[in-house]
């Protein structure tokens, strides 16, 4: 019974300071909450998510998912236009989680169109850099144009954007407009990745490449092609009809033009280099070149600057590293993957239609 006591007494004495312990309760919450408010994170309009297919690289979420907060979704504030104030508003936050990151996935926005997707690529702040290069592009809206418009049932295959020619985008931003029934992902690739495999099995080979440079050559017809995957006219890519003023434009973006009988161009570029590194990403070499998409090709052939083959069995092997180390989700409506341009490839998967993919290029 004297335990029975002893638990009379104790509750006799809570009651009697009951007061008090519920003010020091409410001393404690509201200082917490103080402290939440002075060490709120950019990113608070934001919630980190994952998707399919989803990896962690070097401690890194690839690629990093951002949907709305559950305040936004309680709120009514998701929607392009949250977006886009968010955007302007975290700029510096979110291309530190883009470097970071090497990819993030906005998911969940709402974003439906070319507008809506132009304005959220305006909010982001990044100057536009017009494509050059050989697929076959249709002007949209704005900043935005079509992806590759060549057959759905074939495959892109990997590459930095503009790789070849002396300005690049920084990054390349992709919308999902129309999700496609099947296929169609846009894989990625972690580029540091490549790099450190090849130099594990191929050590010599890398950095005899590298030393000596590439050099690329590229045949264009001088009018568009959707037919093909590399189809773009010269005319179109140099936006002249103008064989000088063609000259002109191609030599300042690093390439030499020969003509050919037919109307068409034969571009030769080089040298390039294999590898680069590119400040801000923790010294990584970059597999910055496109050896294995152009090498022995129809169209096009990369070689050694000095004119020497690459060993196709070394291509080979590259091509199979780039797809043991590529990364892809399946698209939803509204999806807008920005990629870090100087840290990954990308490429396209075989779809079934309909599939309407958009992008924007940016310094």
């Amino acid at each position: 019974m004297e335990g029975s006591g002893d638990a009379e007494a104790l509750m006799a004495a809570l009651m009697a300071n009951r007061q008090l312990l519920e003010a020091k309760v409410a001393i404690n919450n509201a200082i917490l909450t103080a402290n939440d408010v002075a060490t709120s994170q950019p990113g608070d309009f934001f919630v980190v998510g994952e998707c399919d297919g989803q990896k962690t690289i070097d401690g890194e979420q690839m690629p990093l998912v951002l949907t709305p907060s559950r305040e936004g979704e309680a709120g009514g504030t998701t929607g392009y236009e949250a977006l886009v104030a968010a955007l302007q508003a975290e700029r510096e936050w979110l291309e530190g989680k883009v470097v970071a990151n090497s990819a993030v996935l906005l998911r969940g926005f709402g974003v439906r169109d070319a507008a809506e997707f132009d304005a959220v690529v305006e909010a982001l702040g990044w100057p536009h850099i017009r494509y050059v290069g050989p697929a076959p592009r249709t002007h949209v809206h704005g900043r935005v144009w079509t992806a590759n418009e060549g057959p759905l049932e074939q495959s892109v295959y990997f590459h930095h954007e503009m790789v070849l020619i002396k300005e690049f985008p920084g990054k390349v931003i992709v919308f999902c407009e129309v999700p496609p029934p099947e296929g169609g992902e846009t894989p990625f690739v972690p580029s540091f990745r490549v790099t450190e495999r090849a130099l594990e099995e191929f050590p010599e080979v890398v950095e005899e490449l590298d030393a000596k440079g590439l050099r690329y050559t590229f045949t264009a017809p001088s009018s568009n092609n959707t037919g093909s995957m590399r189809g773009r006219g010269w005319e179109d890519a140099f936006a002249t009809s103008d064989k000088a003023e063609a000259e002109k434009r191609a030599n300042a973006l690093g390439m030499d033009v020969e003509w050919l009988p037919d109307g068409g161009a034969k571009t030769i570029l080089g040298p390039r280099p294999l590898t680069r590194v590119f400040p801000g990403r923790k010294g990584r070499r970059m597999w910055f070149n496109t050896v294995v998409g152009m090498h022995g090709k129809e169209l096009s052939s990369a070689t050694a600057a000095d004119g020497s083959e690459i060993p196709a069995s070394f291509v080979q092997r590259c091509e199979e590293i780039i797809e043991e180390e590529s990364i892809q989700f399946r698209w939803r409506k509204g999806d807008i993957l920005i990629l870090d341009n100087l840290a990954t490839l990308h490429g396209r998967r075989p779809s079934l239609a309909p599939r309407r993919v958009l992008v924007a290029t940016c310094k």
